[in-house]
């Protein structure tokens, strides 16, 4: 019976009317297929605080940093009168399939960050916490130190992830590898199928609960915005797919502090700025055990996603990252 709802439910999803984005966001700087990206200043900004850098992941879209008005990390920050940005990776062709994630700090991340004078403050969430860890240590190797470091839901020690889950993500890796090889890029669903095998249960009941939902209600509407997002994305390089799999879940090179970017090693404990990282205690994806060191923790028992848009990510994780801010700015 569950199943038969939860396919009703996802046919309902499938057909759904979305509504496009009225206000597109605005693009300061680029640099080959990546962008940075701003709204419209809803606060006033100074010009001598830091810029705010909004680092996502490379897996799925950068719109959960500002998936709706009403869910948005990145107008938080605006309205508080800071000066952030959103970091779009873009998406990668065959041609790109070298890159990897040392590279996307090297080539991508550090020249961006090179259209501002002022050092920024780098907010990563999930794997582009990791990535701003390293860009961080790149710049102090370089002599111009990132102002601070914020890390939400940041996978870096990898040993803490339960055996069973690396030995699943192993499987799904050896399996699609050759097909991967052959494209020269790694499709999402790749890494999608390792994380549906957490908690497959709650995929088929959130799209059974999803039936009984008032078409058009808030609730609705976050629904399919959030599945959205969730189920789009664009794929890995080649040489992403293989650190992640092969020298992050399987070598764990972050956390053994193994992993070198240009010639640094990058070390998360010896930063040369302020560090904040932000855990999840209920958190599937990314366990709080494998959250990197830092000068300020903060613990929420919020799921991955639920604290960066969730009902209660204002409270519990836009403010006080907006206050920690402030704080070390001045």
């Amino acid at each position: 019976m569950l199943r038969k709802q939860a396919f009703a439910g996802l046919r309902r999803y499938q057909e759904a009317q979305r509504t496009a984005e009225s206000e597109p966001r605005q693009v300061v700087a680029s640099q080959g297929r990546s962008r940075l990206l701003t709204r419209e200043r809803y606060g006033k900004v100074d010009g001598k605080g830091p810029p705010i850098i909004l680092v996502p992941s490379l897996i799925n879209p950068p719109d959960v940093m500002d998936l709706t008005p009403r869910r948005s990390l990145l107008r938080h920050l605006l309205r508080e009168g800071h000066d952030a940005y959103l970091l779009d990776w873009g998406e990668p062709s065959a041609s790109d399939r070298e890159s990897d994630l040392a590279d996307h700090v090297e080539s991508v991340l550090l020249p961006l960050l090179a259209h501002f004078s002022r050092p920024p403050v780098l907010v990563g969430y999930c794997l582009g916490g990791t990535l701003a860890i390293g860009a961080a240590a790149r710049l102090a190797a370089r002599g111009t130190p990132a102002h601070a470091v914020a890390s939400i839901a940041a996978p870096w020690d990898f040993a803490q992830y339960d055996s069973s889950f690396r030995a699943q993500i192993d499987t799904v890796w050896t399996q699609s590898r050759p097909a991967c090889e052959a494209l020269g890029l790694v499709p999402m669903e790749v890494l999608q199928s390792g994380f549906w095998s957490l908690s497959p249960e709650r995929t088929i009941r959130k799209y059974a609960d999803f039936l009984d939902m008032e078409e058009g209600s808030l609730p609705w509407h976050g629904f399919v915005t959030l599945e959205d997002w969730a189920n789009e994305g664009a794929p890995l390089t080649l040489a992403v797919g293989s650190d992640l799999m092969e020298r992050c879940y399987g070598q764990n090179l972050p956390g053994s502090g193994e992993w070198m970017i240009g010639g640094t090693r990058v070390d998360a404990a010896a930063l040369a700025c302020p560090t904040l990282a932000v855990a999840s205690t209920s958190d599937a994806i990314v366990p709080a055990a494998s959250t990197p060191p830092a000068d300020t923790r903060i613990d929420l028992e919020l799921g991955h996603v639920g604290m960066m848009i969730g009902g209660r990510a204002e409270e519990m994780l836009w403010k006080p990252l907006s206050e920690w801010i402030a704080q070390v700015a001045h």
